[in-house]
Order: structure tokens, then C-alpha cells, then sequence
């Protein structure tokens, strides 16, 4: 199995130009010194799911606004986009990733 290098948090990006969060940073309106919500695997999955919904459902918009001649920063636009390309591709990763490990589990001899 190949190794994965750790990520090196240099390469954040990190500024109002660009606005988005640095690392660790999922959505910059939500306050991350909030203390977690004891739901459980459960609830943190939905809350996921729900934050990709809301990342594509602002991206496509976005795109409409961009479509229809309204979109005042044709950048945040491209940025809003590809920010919902990126934590789709995540999403993936992790479903790959989780659906490996089930089926490792599940072939492992007891």
C-alpha cells in the first residue's frame, strides 16, 4: 500500500482576496471554536452531506448568475466553483476510501 505524505499547511491559502478559510476551514460563516454537537458518526455524516448540498447548491447560482449577465465578480464566481469541484472530489475519496475499509472488514477471517 502506498504511503501518503502529511499535508504541509504552507500551501493554504489564506486571505480576503481569495476568500476562503486556511486549513481545517469547511465553511468560513461557521464559528469553529463552537463546541461539537454530541450526535454522533450519524449526525456529523449528515451534517456533511449537508454542507456539500449547500457548497454545489451555491455553485450553481453562482453559475446562473454568471449565465444571466448578473454576476457582479465573475472570480468568485470561478472560486465558488471550483471550491464545489474540490469537496465533490473529497466526497468521492472518502466514499472510495470508506467502501475499501467495509470491504476489508468484511473479508477479514474471524
Amino acid at each position: 500500500m502506498p504511503t501518503i505524505p502529511p499535508i504541509d499547511p504552507s500551501f493554504s491559502v489564506n486571505g480576503p482576496e481569495w476568500n476562503v478559510g486556511g486549513v481545517g476551514s469547511v465553511d468560513p460563516n461557521v464559528d469553529s471554536t463552537a463546541a461539537p454537537s454530541s450526535g454522533g458518526f450519524g449526525s456529523m455524516l449528515g451534517n456533511a452531506i449537508s454542507s456539500l448540498d449547500k457548497t454545489q447548491t451555491d455553485a450553481a447560482q453562482a453559475s446562473q448568475t454568471l449565465i444571466d449577465g448578473t454576476a457582479t465578480d465573475p472570480t468568485s464566481v470561478v472560486m465558488q466553483v471550483e471550491r464545489a469541484q474540490l469537496a465533490m472530489q473529497l466526497a468521492s475519496q472518502i466514499r472510495t476510501k470508506a467502501t475499501e475499509a467495509y470491504t476489508d472488514v468484511f473479508h477479514t477471517q474471524v
